[in-house]
């Protein structure tokens, strides 16, 4: 489905920076899929999964169109989703790198959104006042429903608002989250970090996760695989 002309000229700058992307951070781009392919063309386990397929099925069913789910269907969502985050992870932290920061905060999930058309579904569900900050401002209608259309005008019907999250208790507007290094990624062990590398966890950390220890998303090729 096409984007409306008028959104798709809203989105044309930010598309352009995209593509203005340092020649290092377009190779770390190549180089995760690049192994997330690798790893989908090898995969032998199907059992253990990053993400609950109790839950991911709980959500399909949630359409109330869909009556039977095979068992091989939460495993394929399991996988995409685990993709997905990791992705919009690695492009976030790029955005961290571009303003010499160490720490992964919300306004770099919101640039990442912004200056990647793929993600342009999520544009009005992830914060952007911060954006500012960045000279990457803009109005709330810049990037999100047209002069204030429809939502579904736009998406043929399949637009979901998203539901009332439970707020962090601990967690202060305005503040950035910092990430817990046991659920993502950790400093290499034995050696000095470098400014602009983003280490995974290895092996010895997540059981079966598909990558050596201390391999890091930075300047070094990654490989993860989605396992729990």
């Amino acid at each position: 489905m096409q984007m409306p002309m008028q959104y798709q000229q809203q989105v044309q700058p930010y598309m352009q920076m995209h593509q203005q992307m340092l020649p290092h951070h377009r190779q770390q781009l190549q180089m995760f899929w690049q192994q997330q392919a690798q790893e989908v063309e090898t995969a032998t386990d199907f059992k253990n999964h990053q993400l609950p397929l109790a839950r991911i099925k709980k959500i399909m069913k949630s359409d109330e169109d869909v009556r039977m789910i095979s068992a091989e269907a939460p495993v394929l969502f399991a996988k995409a989703c685990e993709m997905f985050i990791l992705e919009l992870t690695l492009r976030s932290w790029i955005h961290s790198e571009e303003n010499k920061r160490r720490t992964l905060q919300r306004n770099d999930i919101a640039a990442a959104v912004t200056k990647t058309d793929i993600f342009d579904f999520l544009v009005d569900i992830v914060p952007r006042e911060d954006l500012k900050d960045d000279g990457l401002g803009m109005q709330r209608t810049g990037m999100g429903v047209p002069g204030g259309a429809d939502p579904s005008a736009l998406y043929g019907g399949m637009y979901y608002m998203p539901q009332q999250m439970q707020a962090d208790p601990n967690a202060v507007a305005g503040r950035p989250v910092q990430m817990d290094p046991a659920m993502l990624y950790r400093q290499s062990q034995g050696a000095p970090s470098q400014p602009g590398t983003m280490h995974f966890m290895g092996q010895g950390q997540i059981p079966g996760y598909g990558m050596p220890s201390g391999t890091s998303m930075g300047n070094q090729p990654s490989n993860q695989d989605g396992q729990g």
